[in-house]
């Protein structure tokens, strides 16, 4: 193993298993590309809308929540300070 590496416990292989849906076999014989950090900030609308759209059901419902409460807020915010400046 090179520097700064370190082998995998039984734990954590029987979790990659589970958390990528493959056999321990495929985990230990893999050899591609491992995914690199995905970063939203960076991206173009129409292609952060792209990246939610890949994710699964629940967790764009829970993107989309928290994204409606902001908008919420914002618009009661807003108005608020319309509101009072009128005072």
């Amino acid at each position: 193993m090179g520097q700064g590496t370190r082998g995998i416990s039984v734990e954590e292989l029987y979790k990659a298993v589970q958390l990528f849906n493959m056999t321990t076999d495929q985990i230990l014989a893999y050899d591609g590309d491992i995914p690199s950090e995905v970063v939203i900030e960076d991206k173009t609308g129409v292609e952060q809308l792209r990246l939610i759209q890949q994710l699964e059901e629940e967790d764009r419902q829970t993107i989309f929540k928290l994204i409606d409460k902001m908008l919420t807020n914002k618009k009661f915010k807003d108005f608020f300070l319309k509101n009072v400046a009128a005072l």
